[in-house]
């Protein structure tokens, strides 16, 4: 197996025993800063506020505020409450509510309230992401063929997960194995992941990659200098609707029209079988300031409205492979991920 550790440098979270450490992405990539979460509200105002993001970050961020809910206080219901304020930090991610309501089912099945318990729990699902992002990795580069380019979109990478990445560790593998002649990023607006955090990382751990404007992805794909567009994905319903960043939908009908292919990359935590398709996907809307304004200063004219939805949803029949720790589906149809994921 090829050695990733060169091109797996960053580490997002850290826990210090009474209080979780986030990396604050919203400063990078000027300037590297910490925040220091001693509590659930802290913890999930660097959720809302996208100091820590990225589906599976935010479910282990989650976790481990869970733990430090139980921290202060032994009370089943405080517990529960925290459970309600952590979920509602980002509703569009399933992976944030999967690891909170998991942990809040650990212990009612206790019985009681557990620190302990909760915090070997939290750091399993940190662990278990970790080499899941590392196993797909493996399964997504291997639909690659060498010499291809490849397109990603948002950030999927170290600083989204415990580590590696989803897509962008796809794309760290595929460099690894010395399968991609190029790599491109799309800017990301109005967030800017792409340009700050995506092109960083890859900066980072030596793998050269060139920033697009975002609307700059079809002509891109038209030049034939790239033959898959891999993304991450924040919720994936039964059917393989996916939810991803605001952009991934426009991006993969061009990759349609160009013959360009589509691959989705994320851990089966973020797979909804309770969900049967992406119409009832529940999208999040932001401030319209996210629009309007650009590091503090205003972009548009004073009065001008704003519609801020942060995701959209790509269609399962425009997706050519969904990737995940538990095997790749091609062509997704109805029934495919739950064959998948069943025990």
């Amino acid at each position: 197996m090829t050695n990733y550790d060169q091109y797996d440098s960053l580490r997002p979270i850290e826990w210090r025993g009474d209080h979780l450490r986030l990396l604050d992405q919203r400063l990078l990539p000027a300037t590297v800063a910490w925040l220091d979460c001693r509590s659930v509200t802290e913890v999930a105002d660097a959720i809302h506020a996208l100091a820590v993001r990225g589906a599976p970050a935010i479910g282990i961020a989650g976790a481990y505020g869970m733990v430090l809910a139980a921290q202060a206080s032994s009370d089943p219901a405080d517990l529960v409450t925290a459970a309600q304020t952590l979920v509602q930090a980002r509703p569009t991610a399933v992976n944030l509510a999967w690891a909170v309501q998991g942990l809040l089912a650990s212990a009612q099945s206790e019985g009681h309230v557990d620190p302990a318990a909760l915090l070997l729990r939290a750091q399993s699902i940190e662990r278990e992401d970790l080499a899941a992002n590392r196993h797909m990795g493996e399964l997504g580069a291997a639909q690659i063929t060498g010499g291809s380019g490849v397109l990603t979109h948002c950030n999927t990478g170290s600083l989204a997960t415990a580590g590696f990445g989803t897509a962008l560790g796809v794309i760290r593998a595929a460099w690894a194995q010395q399968r991609l002649s190029a790599v491109f990023a799309t800017e990301t607006r109005p967030w800017l992941q792409g340009a700050r955090l995506t092109a960083w990382e890859l900066q980072q751990d030596g793998i050269p990659a060139t920033l697009i404007a975002d609307s700059a992805g079809a002509h891109l794909m038209s030049t034939g200098r790239v033959q898959w567009l891999v993304v991450g994905a924040d919720r994936i319903a039964a059917n393989g609707d996916t939810a991803n960043k605001i952009g991934t939908c426009q991006l993969a009908i061009a990759a349609r029209h160009y013959g360009v292919k589509v691959m989705v990359v994320a851990p089966s935590s973020t797979v909804d079988l309770a969900m049967a398709n992406g119409r009832d996907i529940e999208i999040e809307l932001r401030d319209e300031a996210e629009i309007t304004r650009l590091g503090g200063q205003p972009t548009a004219a004073p009065g001008v409205r704003a519609w801020n939805p942060v995701f959209d949803v790509t269609p399962a029949g425009l997706i050519d492979a969904i990737v995940t720790e538990r095997g790749v589906v091609e062509q997704p149809a109805p029934g495919a991920l739950a064959q998948l994921l069943s025990p």
